[in-house]
């Protein structure tokens, strides 16, 4: 599970990974962060996965941070794999690069997506829409698109202003 606020431990990106898979090789864990798309910001640090990390992570964005668990959690090979808004303090390419990456790299694993930006559960094979705690629609992003009125003005408001309807 990778929530929107997760937990990074005082130690280096390496033993932080190694979380997941204390195990795993530096091969493994470079795979691994380049799925999550973390590797870029990585190799972009003196120390590259021997840079030491403060307790909470506080020594690197929201967005690193969530790409980090990420590969921490895909380090455990889980066969379901539970993204809650776990993606929100990234910009939507990287995001789309993740859930990409998702597709291509680990199609087998189920992957359950919390989020409030629709580009994010858009491609899922089945979306839920809550309203109030209680599901108000479920289908794929055409249908929903088609028919749930909360989906449309939800969709419509994220479209304003990312230039997707120039």
């Amino acid at each position: 599970m990778v929530l929107q606020k997760n937990v990074l431990f005082s130690g280096t990106i390496k033993e932080n990974l190694r979380w997941g898979s204390e195990n795993a090789t530096d091969e493994e864990l470079i795979k691994a962060c380049k799925l999550a798309c973390a590797d870029d910001f990585i190799q972009q640090f003196p120390d590259k996965y021997d840079t030491h990390i403060e307790q909470g992570g506080t020594n690197v964005s929201g967005g690193q941070r969530q790409r980090l668990c990420i590969a921490r959690a895909l380090l455990k090979k889980p066969k379901i794999l539970i993204l809650d808004d776990s993606t929100s303090a990234v910009d939507t390419k990287t995001d789309a690069n993740i859930r990409r990456a998702f597709l291509e790299e680990i199609p087998d694993t189920t992957k359950l997506i919390i989020a409030q930006r629709i580009s994010s559960v858009q491609d899922a094979d089945r979306i839920i829409v809550m309203d109030g705690g209680k599901i108000n629609a479920f289908g794929t992003h055409e249908e929903l698109l088609k028919t749930n009125k909360i989906y449309q003005e939800v969709y419509y408001s994220q479209q304003k202003g990312s230039g997707a309807d120039e």
